[in-house]
């Protein structure tokens, strides 16, 4: 296997070891770095477990329950099936008040390709890291808490706008997670992602036989080819950073009848919210004139949307210095830049860190194919995935009691806020 499979992470990209100055109480290190390597052989069996049973979004019902079994062995408060069926919540707490860390575990696959972005070692990181701090609250007689989320539906479903709309987030003063892509073994991420807004389009038109009155029908179907036909020329006009990509499909076709219905499903990204919300009103033209031009009626309704990753400036800085001096090279530009996460949307609503990891892939087995699958149940990769847990974990420990840290952690939040707004 290849520590290089994308040619991202080998053009034009700076990846530097930083890790200097002073390193913050380097005993809470030692218990995080302790504590995960306890753990270690557990971890390994509950990835492997979850990566043999791929379950789509919404439906993650076996990586549901072993994944509140092991929490609820390792002493955390466990709440199955917390605002959504599959969703679950872990919660430890020591002492009188202090701050609370909140972590993300995901855990869908997807269709036809199982665990192809490697959500298996997203579910035991977040496992990895809320235990490291849990020993850390222990062992230092700290006040605080983390709560551990386990999330369903990210691939397309996205779960944690649900459970961030129905106050999953509220009481949490940062939340920590990570995510698997190709890379040299030991590099880490700090990149955003492009905001997503999804479409569902759908023609209504009128049957006819094709051949006998083909005057008579209203063609759906050549709607929907009409509408991507007119997105593959916007493409020519929008920004290289831009991603609009869609399918379509139908129902009882066939070649000798006019077919008068036709579905649409589309993606439109872009770097950030405010970009994607610039772009939709285009993409949307593209869809109503095809309907002028085939005489179909057009219906298009929200399909949900993700924003794009506010990396916390605090917290990232926090994480490079723990990661550098103890890992790897840290890179600000690749990562998973050009994909989308529905953690964009926690991101924009409290204090939030998303890095990404790199894992040994094969060339062209990169996020989304089996080859990544593959990649995601090495030896190597677990072993990744516990770096940037003992990382993340310490982060986590400094936010429970550095109370200058913590001003600049929600001074930095505060200051993207302004930033965002004014674009």
């Amino acid at each position: 296997m290849s520590d290089f499979s994308s040619p991202l992470w080998e053009v034009g990209q700076e990846l530097t070891l930083q890790g200097t100055g002073e390193e913050y109480k380097s005993d809470f290190f030692d218990t995080v770095q302790e504590s995960i390597e306890l753990l270690d052989k557990e971890l390994r069996k509950l990835s492997l477990d979850i990566s043999a049973h791929p379950e789509l979004r919404f439906e993650e019902r076996h990586a549901h329950d072993v994944l509140t079994a092991f929490m609820a062995k390792q002493g955390f408060e466990v709440t199955p099936h917390h605002l959504l069926e599959t969703a679950w919540k872990a919660t430890y707490s020591h002492g009188n008040g202090g701050r609370t860390i909140g972590v993300n575990s995901e855990m869908d696959a997807l269709p036809g390709v199982g665990h192809a972005c490697g959500h298996n070692l997203i579910a035991i990181a977040g496992v990895a890291v809320a235990c490291a701090i849990k020993s850390v609250l222990q062992k230092h007689d700290i006040s605080g808490k983390v709560v551990l989320l386990g999330t369903p539906g990210e691939e397309g479903g996205g779960g944690k706008v649900i459970l961030l709309d129905k106050g999953a987030y509220e009481g949490m003063d940062v939340c920590l997670m990570c995510h698997p892509a190709p890379g040299p073994l030991s590099a880490a991420s700090l990149s955003s992602c492009l905001a997503i807004q999804r479409k569902v389009v759908e023609y209504h038109g009128h049957t006819a036989h094709a051949a006998l009155a083909p005057w008579e029908g209203q063609n759906a179907l050549d709607a929907a080819v009409s509408a991507y036909t007119n997105i593959a020329l916007l493409r020519q006009q929008v920004k290289p950073s831009h991603r609009i990509h869609g399918i379509f499909e139908g129902k009882d076709w066939a070649p000798n009848v006019i077919p008068d219905y036709a579905k649409m499903f589309w993606y439109v990204r872009g770097q950030t919210w405010a970009e994607v919300q610039a772009l939709v009103p285009r993409v949307e033209a593209c869809f109503k004139a095809a309907s002028l031009a085939t005489a179909c009626k057009v219906d298009i309704a929200d399909g949900g949307a993700t924003f794009d990753l506010r990396q916390n400036v605090a917290l990232g800085d926090e994480f490079t210095r723990v990661f550098g001096s103890h890992f790897g090279p840290i890179d600000y530009t690749y990562g998973i830049s050009s994909a989308s996460t529905d953690f964009g949307n926690i991101t924009y609503a409290l204090p939030a860190l998303h890095p990404g990891f790199a894992i040994p892939t094969e060339p062209h087995g990169g996020n989304h194919t089996r080859a990544f699958a593959k990649s995601a149940a090495s030896p190597e990769s677990h072993a990744a995935t516990l770096n940037v847990s003992k990382a993340l974990a310490a982060v986590g420990a400094r936010v429970l009691t550095d109370d200058v840290f913590f001003s600049e952690v929600k001074r930095t939040f505060e200051q993207d806020k302004e930033a965002r707004n004014a674009t």
